[in-house]
């Protein structure tokens, strides 16, 4: 049995927003919930009830544009900037012009219809085009199409998608409190290095290591592309789930590698990103090269890759603030060879090492469990919208209905 397939405007009403003059006091610091894209989760979190806002306004304010009160469990979605993050209002409230707001009609789950969105959230970004300032409008969203299951099948889809999403952000959480581990374990060896409590002689990170800029390989070459050569760029650090980087989503040929000034590091370098985002640390567990996204180093016979992963993790904040540039912010390398860092002696550096080789089962499983709960949440989602995880309560419904009892 296939879902009839519903326009989003037949199945809710559209509402904007709108933002009161700034230039006028009494229209802020009201009672009334103004919902802007920073108050809901990053791209693709998940699903926040929204009640607390940053901002509120008055009933002038209100009154004074074009934004109006929603209803609770109107679904909000941005369709500017950030296009796809995603809230329910869990109180009246109103919002700003960067959301196209859906109030559903009768037999639509607003949780549901939220899920939905987020299923679909990259066909609807699609539909920005691909001008300069991207921005779903009404009418296209309106013309988008979602399953429509009955509100039986709804209720239960919501029901699993809600436990999964859970179990999801249990994992955010653990993953936070393991990004921590490293930091506190470094300042329980060595002291704070900001201010070198034990007296250690300090070095320029380039004169310990040989600081690595990364490269890109002409994108048009095929022939380059699809080697045996791993090649990082920052969007691997950042979904790595562990401290070790062994593999890469692109790779590059041998001629690939010639034909750039990307140079081949050995395993055990420390990876740092230098621009978008700044900071992510990782150690090689293959000889890799990078993309221009990082400034890494090989570590000399004085600073053990360890010591130095764990002294970049605790100071990722200061490293952000030596970012340079108007357009993004980037690190260069002559910045990065100009750092200065306590070095300990290197039975010390190697005993903090020792420590951190006796925790990497424990962070290997955590991160083997966050690739089993991340693969349960896209298996999830996939048949909760092709209609493949409600089929069984579907056929039991259907069993069990007056008509298939009469013999009908």
């Amino acid at each position: 049995m296939s879902w009839p397939m519903v326009e989003l405007g037949n199945a809710a009403e559209f509402q904007g927003g709108a933002t009161p003059r700034r230039d006028n006091p009494a229209f802020w610091g009201g009672s009334i919930p103004w919902v802007t894209p920073t108050d809901l989760p990053a791209l693709g979190a998940g699903i926040t009830d929204v009640e607390h806002t940053k901002d509120r306004i008055t009933r002038e304010g209100l009154v004074s544009c074009a934004t109006r009160i929603l209803p609770p469990s109107t679904v909000l979605f941005s369709s500017r900037a950030s296009i796809g993050k995603i809230g329910i209002a869990a109180v009246p409230l109103a919002t700003n012009q960067g959301f196209i707001n859906l109030i559903p009609h009768h037999g639509l789950n607003s949780r549901y219809l939220a899920w939905c969105l987020h299923f679909h959230v990259d066909r609807i970004a699609a539909l920005a085009g691909s001008t300069t300032f991207k921005e779903v409008s009404k009418s296209s969203l309106k013309r988008f199409c979602i399953p429509f299951p009955s509100i039986s099948e709804q209720q239960h889809i919501v029901k699993i998608l809600d436990q999964a999403d859970r179990l999801r952000r249990l994992r955010v959480e653990s993953n936070a409190k393991a990004e921590r581990i490293v930091p506190a374990l470094f300042i329980r060896a060595f002291g704070d290095p900001a201010t070198n409590p034990k007296g250690w002689p300090v070095r320029r990170l380039g004169d310990v290591c040989n600081i690595v800029s990364g490269a890109t390989p002409k994108t048009d070459r095929p022939d380059f592309w699809g080697g045996g050569i791993p090649w990082a760029t920052p969007k691997d650090l950042s979904a790595l789930e562990g401290w070790i980087l062994n593999q890469t989503v692109r790779t590059l040929t041998e001629s690939g590698l010639a034909n750039c000034s990307a140079a081949m590091m050995p395993e055990r370098s420390v990876l740092l990103s230098s621009r978008a985002p700044i900071g992510l640390v990782a150690v090689t567990g293959v000889p890799m090269c990078t993309n221009q996204g990082f400034k890494s180093a090989v570590c000399g016979p004085e600073i053990d890759p360890w010591y130095l992963f764990g002294w970049c993790k605790l100071r990722k904040t200061f490293l952000q603030s030596l970012g340079r540039g108007a357009t993004f912010t980037e690190i260069s390398k002559k910045i990065v060879e100009s750092v200065e860092l306590p070095l300990p002696p290197m039975q010390k550096q190697q005993q903090f090492r020792g420590i951190l080789e006796s925790l990497r089962p424990i962070d290997q499983e955590r991160s083997h469990s966050a690739q089993r709960v991340a693969n349960l949440w896209e298996v999830l989602r996939d048949r909760a919208f092709s209609g493949d995880l409600t089929a069984p309560c579907r056929e039991r419904h259907m069993e069990d209905s007056p008509g298939r009892r009469s013999g009908q």
